[in-house]
């Protein structure tokens, strides 16, 4: 038996732009299916957002969805002090490569219009590790195996 988990992110209404931006990082295409495709009428508020959506790029899958009614990102802020991590997220997306210079590809890509909790640097563990929020609002966790 194979088991597999892949993050299923929820959006207020951007999941597409966030998908084709995903795509843009780590390659593959976006498929997304919307709220009308699934039968709401094409006159109901919110019937073109994204009910079902995915990129899969290797061994990179990420699935997104608009909350119904949503209109406004999750709240959340994750930042560093005094070499801790303070957060009230539930969750980080971990991506983990086997180079620093693969990882440095990643991270530049995710940091275009995002708040960089952490800068990609050595660290005592890893060759290179770094913490940002995306403009999306998700937070990344980036470290070298």
């Amino acid at each position: 038996m194979t088991v597999t988990t892949t993050t299923h992110l929820n959006f207020a209404g951007t999941a597409r732009e966030a998908l084709e931006f995903y795509a843009e990082v780590f390659g593959g295409s976006v498929r997304a299916a919307t709220y009308g495709d699934f039968g709401m009428p094409a006159d109901v508020p919110g019937a073109d957002k994204v009910v079902f959506g995915q990129i899969m790029a290797g061994a990179i899958t990420l699935m997104a969805y608009d909350i119904p009614g949503a209109t406004e990102a999750p709240a959340g802020v994750t930042r560093r002090e005094n070499g801790v991590t303070i957060t009230d997220r539930p969750f980080f997306q971990s991506l983990r490569a086997s180079s620093l210079d693969e990882l440095t590809g990643y991270w530049d890509a995710l940091a275009v219009g995002a708040t960089v909790v952490e800068p990609l640097a050595a660290s005592a563990w890893s060759a290179g590790f770094g913490m940002l929020t995306d403009r999306f609002g998700v937070t990344w966790v980036l470290d070298v195996a």
